[in-house]
């Protein structure tokens, strides 16, 4: 591992000045980022600490009846929190199905969003788009985790599965960056909502969730219209338990009836079904058969690799059941 300064700015504008400089890199809880030094993925030459700043471990209702988390918000508060238990379980459900307790003790849900492909080919540094390269090592090779949906050129399976939960409750992010590079400068504020955070994340080499090197998500933020409903949440792994999903499925109907499905697993994003398969679930009175034949007509454009064609079959099948948890 390469040697690195370590700086934890007290204020949100000194550690944007931070990250401004050439080499910087955010850490929250490190689960991400130190694994990549190690392999020599990345080589900052400071680690700006974001834990610290003001604000960051919040966790509070809106105005409005929302939520709002504090980008260093740990992954196990999100699993345990009363509030998050009561008005999103399917968010309580998918970071209690994070890792490890270490894990999720460590990790952050905002470096939990932005983490890096798990890919062994990334991992491994092989020529690929995401370490310079071009096109994608495993469509020729070892993919059986890879994902079933091409967006692009790169195959991998996004790691994530509160992004998987916070894109079928429509959350946003809050991301900051400072104009100018010092701690005195106007700070520029975006949001973004998750899903078009995401919508590059098969095509960009630097990144799956856009965000650019100077720039800090400082909040996520969950709609009102997203409390209460009917919510699911169900993750298939290999193993019991410290996985990473074969597949994911997050599913809402909201008070409103409007249906939200989302897969983990699947490609390079969590991937919203097509609205039309929302709408019919939404409509109610649907039969065992119906359902099979929506969930199969959900995977038709899917473009499995030979050795992925295993989780075509487990996406019909988590689909029939959040159908059925939810349907009306």
């Amino acid at each position: 591992m390469s040697g690195f300064d370590y700086l934890r700015p007290a204020s949100l504008p000194d550690a944007l000045a931070a990250l401004d400089a050439s080499g910087a890199r955010a850490i929250g809880g490190g689960t991400d980022l130190v694994p990549r030094i190690e392999e020599g993925l990345d080589t900052p030459n400071t680690v700006v600490d974001v834990r610290h700043l003001p604000g960051a471990r919040d966790l509070a209702v809106t105005p409005d009846g929302g939520l709002a988390l504090g980008a260093a918000v740990r992954i196990a508060d999100l699993a345990r929190d009363p509030v998050v238990r009561e008005r999103y379980p399917l968010l309580a459900d998918a970071a209690g199905a994070v890792g490890s307790p270490a894990l999720r003790t460590m990790g952050t849900i905002a470096g939990n969003l932005a983490q890096r492909p798990r890919c062994w080919y990334y991992r491994r540094g092989v020529s690929c788009l995401k370490t310079g390269g071009s096109g994608c090592p495993a469509a020729a090779g070892e993919h059986q985790y890879h994902g079933i949906i091409a967006d692009g050129p790169c195959r991998t399976a996004h790691p994530s599965d509160p992004a998987t939960a916070l894109l079928a409750l429509d959350a946003s992010l809050k991301i900051v960056s400072a104009s100018g590079g010092d701690a005195g400068a106007a700070l520029a504020t975006r949001t973004v909502r998750l899903a078009d955070a995401y919508a590059d994340a098969a095509i960009a080499a630097t990144h799956e969730l856009a965000l650019g090197p100077d720039e800090l998500i400082t909040q996520i933020t969950i709609p009102a219209d997203a409390t209460d409903g009917v919510q699911h949440w169900e993750k298939v792994t290999q193993r019991g338990a410290f996985d990473f999903a074969l597949v994911s499925c997050a599913a809402v109907r909201r008070a409103d009836g409007s249906v939200r499905l989302v897969l983990g697993g699947v490609g390079a994003a969590p991937w919203r079904v097509p609205h039309s398969i929302e709408e019919d679930v939404a409509s109610g009175g649907l039969d065992d058969e119906s359902i099979d034949a929506l969930a199969a007509r959900a995977l038709y454009d899917a473009t499995p690799l030979p050795g992925t064609t295993y989780k075509v079959r487990i996406a019909e099948a988590v689909l029939r059941r959040a159908m059925r948890a939810i349907a009306p």
